[in-house]
């Protein structure tokens, strides 16, 4: 009886030991991602109104100094655009809204 005594508390020892293990390495999991988040958000923008050959987002008229989410490629110009919405909208007539860009 004694020894099933001693049994059963080194198996309760042995699983919390691994329970806090594992704990500690979702804990460590979790703070990683987390400093991943914090620089992905202050990373630099991807596209800027030098890279792009139209002064406003031919499509709300929105200048592209304000930030360009997206690019598309039109009669040999790049177009900046502030969002993918701007672009598809764009894409769906594209000379219709060309003028609207003051292209540079």
């Amino acid at each position: 009886m004694k020894n099933l005594f001693k049994l059963s508390i080194a198996v309760a020892g042995l699983f919390s030991m691994t329970a806090c293990a594992s704990n500690q390495q979702e804990k460590a999991t979790t703070t990683d991602t987390a400093m991943t988040m914090q620089q992905d958000t202050t990373a630099a923008p991807a596209f800027t109104a030098a890279m792009v050959d139209n002064k406003k987002d031919p499509t709300c008229g929105m200048p592209v100094t304000a930030g360009i989410s997206d690019t598309a490629h039109y009669e040999n110009k790049v177009l900046g655009f502030c969002s993918t919405e701007c672009k598809n909208e764009f894409l769906k007539n594209p000379k219709a809204n060309i003028a609207a860009a003051e292209l540079k």
